[in-house]
């Protein structure tokens, strides 16, 4: 067992793990913040995106152990005081989901975009989420939201 420890969500969090155990299964699983999806295991959805020191990171190719000491941030950390965050309320107004499920790693991976390139072109939206998978959507409401996102100051935090 190894020990772990980090900041998720703005709140210390310590554990015994295996060394083995993947990020997006310590999140889900002792943690209990499902919101990071298990897509595929192999980095290839994206579903799994969160930030890991403000850097969009896939949690399904990363041990646990390799986070600690890290700040984390899931999708359940993105509103605030009951407010969403300012890429949530787009994708909400933008129709950017259908059935959700590459939602939570496609914002965080959003999130991670905007802090990089707060106004980013359509072009650049497109490349910044080439490693994330939508099945339902044919993403041009996703890049509507996340276009929407950019013009207001706080979307890339």
């Amino acid at each position: 067992m190894a020990k772990v420890t980090v900041t998720v969500n703005g709140r210390r969090r310590q554990a015994d793990v295996e060394p083995r155990l993947l990020l997006v299964h310590f999140l889900r699983e002792h943690l209990r913040l499902t919101g990071t999806h298990v897509g595929c295991d192999t980095t290839q959805c994206g579903a799994c995106t969160v930030l890991v020191d403000g850097r969009a990171a896939k949690s399904c190719t990363m041990f646990a152990v390799q986070a600690d000491g890290s700040e984390i941030t899931t999708i359940e950390g993105l509103a605030t005081d009951g407010q969403l965050h300012p890429l949530q309320e787009a994708f909400w107004e933008q129709h950017g989901l259908q059935c959700g499920f590459c939602t939570p790693g496609m914002i965080m991976t959003a999130v991670g975009l905007l802090a990089d390139h707060p106004h980013p072109s359509e072009r650049e939206i497109r490349e910044g989420i080439t490693g994330n998978f939508c099945r339902c959507t044919g993403y041009q409401h996703i890049v509507n939201a996340i276009q929407q996102a950019s013009k207001k100051p706080a979307a890339g935090r």
